[in-house]
């Protein structure tokens, strides 16, 4: 399965495709992608046959994690099996009531939402069981609170708040019918992506859709009964924006004179994006002394859902210099080390990348997997769950802590805004590492997502070719941004219009407080 299916999978799926976020995001990095192709789904499936299917599949892909995820012997996350078994309990009680598609796509989701891991769970294949509909408006999620973003005429106006529905406050609505299919990291990010997804009907047989709801605006309140019609492209890309507004191509514009503003909205880049983003790089390293000069630089991630961290790293190394980067990441990844897990599967699955790959892949990967595979083997003939990485990191010395060396290039101080979106996953939060180790980063936008600890990603085709199981190789351990961290903005931008125009206000006014 492609990136770009995951991707597009992710945006009709709504909540329940976070994990296809997160797993495309870290997919994208493996240089060898093994999967069998999955047969497509027959045109026409009984009740009978969609149920046979969903609970074979909820069963299958406990197994698989249970067998081979690290996350199931992993000391330091003990709620992870836990949760697995409670993923299968309630994986299965849903299945056996399936009926057509969408209920199977509900019961899996489910599945993923009980398990609760950005990198663990199951992936659909991209397979619409429904088209989708809505309630002719739009909605965002702003701090606390839901907002009407776009609507129809009739509709209730552009930024009401949205109090209840059916009696039920919004946010219950949202944890139950949202939530309850679908992963949710830590933090309040996923509420920006996500929570608008409750007024988008995917079919779910399982959850009651709102009938009827409460609005304020300006303190008038008013009760709408909600009227269910098919979604058309335009509504969905209303749906889009709402979370990200309408983000700009790769590369750096200069909205004013002083500001730079980078736009970064992906990590996964075609060849048309991978030209874009050297020469972005290039204008950076040969006109350093602009940046070094300028009011404010802004480096916006709208749009990105992680994938390859070296595109955020370079931009880094251009900006601040490549040593004074390389310094720093080394200080704060001194006690990072990464353990694979010792299973018969994750064994032969590195086997068969080491036959695979050229010495030249090798040398990109970092790593030699048949020095893994055969480290793996005799970790498991000991009994032990995990391998230890035989990659050393060289000891942290004062030179190493030093904030500038002779050699390094002029540093950069000026003020960085970093925009910040709440679907902010692997390679981007990766960025947010990075670009954070300097003090004169300051993040605006959402709070990101979170994400796991678990990496080396590859998806086992379940035996019905609708979907696969996530099956992470390897953990990383002592890493500086815990599975559970996510970052809160310093400055947080509620318009409802996550405009370049919003953004621009909010830095403006923050550089006159400087």
């Amino acid at each position: 399965m492609s990136i770009a299916s995951f991707k597009k999978s992710a945006r009709r799926f709504g909540a329940g495709s976070l994990l296809a976020f997160a797993v495309a995001a870290a997919y994208a990095q493996a240089p060898v992608q093994r999967p069998a192709p999955m047969p497509a789904p027959a045109p026409t499936m009984s009740a009978e046959q969609w149920r046979q299917a969903a609970v074979a599949d909820v069963e299958a892909a406990y197994l698989i994690t249970l067998d081979d995820h690290p996350g199931t012997v992993d000391p330091a996350n003990p709620d992870f099996a836990r949760n697995l078994e409670k993923a299968r309990e309630g994986g299965q009680a849903l299945a056996s009531r399936v009926r057509d598609g969408a209920g199977y796509a509900a019961a899996l989701q489910h599945f993923n939402a009980l398990l609760g891991d950005g990198r663990a769970g199951v992936v659909l294949k991209d397979m619409p069981p429904a088209p989708p509909r809505w309630p002719g408006f739009i909605t965002a999620w702003r701090g606390d609170n839901m907002f009407v973003a776009a609507t129809t005429p009739g509709g209730p106006a552009v930024g009401a708040r949205i109090a209840d529905c059916d009696g039920k406050p919004i946010a219950q609505l949202v944890e139950t019918n949202v939530f309850g299919f679908g992963q949710r990291s830590g933090g309040t990010g996923p509420w920006w992506t996500f929570a608008p997804d409750v007024f988008i009907d995917q079919g779910n047989p399982f959850i009651t859709l709102p009938v009827q709801c409460i609005f304020i605006d300006e303190g008038r309140e008013s009760r709408l009964t909600l009227s269910w019609r098919a979604m058309d492209e335009a509504a969905q890309r209303l749906r889009d924006d709402s979370f990200n507004g309408v983000t700009q191509p790769i590369g750096v514009s200069t909205p004013r004179y002083g500001l730079h503003w980078f736009a970064l909205p992906t990590f996964q880049p075609n060849d048309t994006e991978r030209a874009a983003y050297g020469a972005m790089l290039a204008e950076v390293q040969a006109n350093r002394q602009r940046y070094l000069d300028a009011n404010a630089v802004v480096i916006d991630l709208r749009g990105n859902q992680g994938g390859d961290a070296v595109w955020g790293l370079n931009l880094a190394r251009a900006l601040w210099g490549e040593a004074r980067v390389n310094r720093r990441l080394k200080v704060a990844q001194a006690r990072q080390a990464v353990l694979w897990r010792a299973s018969f599967a994750n064994i032969a699955h590195t086997s068969f990348e080491a036959a695979d790959l050229s010495e030249q892949q090798r040398r990109q990967l970092g790593y030699d997997p048949a020095v893994v595979a055969q480290g793996m083997l005799a970790a498991q003939s000991r009994d032990e769950k995990f391998y230890p990485d035989p990659a050393r990191r060289d000891p942290v010395s004062d030179s190493d802590r030093a904030e500038n060396l002779p050699g390094d290039p002029a540093p950069f101080t000026k003020p960085v805004y970093v925009v910040v979106p709440g679907q902010c996953t692997g390679a981007c939060l990766e960025a947010l590492d990075v670009f954070s180790l300097f003090p004169n980063t300051k993040l605006i936008g959402a709070p990101s997502a979170a994400d796991s600890s678990y990496t080396d990603i590859r998806l086992e085709p379940l035996k019905s070719g609708l979907a696969s199981v996530v099956v992470p190789s390897k953990v990383v351990v002592n890493r500086p941004r815990s599975a559970a961290t996510f970052y809160t903005p310093a400055i947080v931008v509620n318009d409802l219009e996550w405009s370049q125009r919003a953004f621009l206000k909010a830095i403006e006014a923050d550089l006159v407080r400087r």
